[in-house]
């Protein structure tokens, strides 16, 4: 399979002002936007079942696909955003009428408040401990 325009890197998540400026909000934002592209490099399931070939040929032209439950179990397979809202106007007013902006800020500082890392495995920080001293005697001796 053929990766999306031959690419298998995403820069610059995060940042704005050409790169001057970091800002979580547009970084969570650039991850919900990356996990779709990953989604979509990572192909299309192509089976009777996810064509809907019986649902077609029952519902016929100019039928009601949306009210399915194949249509909406396999919406969701492909697309489960969490700061695009996709509900209808009436009841985003009802949920406060945050614009996406908005919801990426809340869950980045939601992230910041409440992450806790995963600490590096021992041998690894070794390493890491390692490099650094190599790099302070290699620069004490410049």
């Amino acid at each position: 399979m053929a990766a999306l325009a031959g690419t298998n890197l995403i820069y610059g998540l995060g940042m704005i002002e050409s790169g001057v400026t970091f800002d979580y909000a547009q970084l969570v934002i650039d991850d919900e936007i990356a996990r779709m592209v990953k989604q979509v490099v990572g192909g299309i399931q192509v089976s009777d079942e996810h064509l809907a070939v019986d649902d077609i040929a029952k519902v016929g032209a100019f039928g009601d696909f949306l009210s399915l439950d194949a249509t909406m179990a396999h919406m969701r397979e492909q697309s489960q955003p969490a700061l695009i809202d996709r509900r209808v106007r009436e009841d985003w007013e009802e949920r406060g009428s945050t614009d996406m902006y908005q919801r990426a800020t809340a869950r980045a500082r939601e992230i910041l408040e409440t992450h806790v890392p995963e600490p590096l495995p021992d041998d690894v920080r070794q390493r890491l401990r390692d490099i650094v001293d190599d790099a302070d005697r290699e620069l004490a001796g410049a």
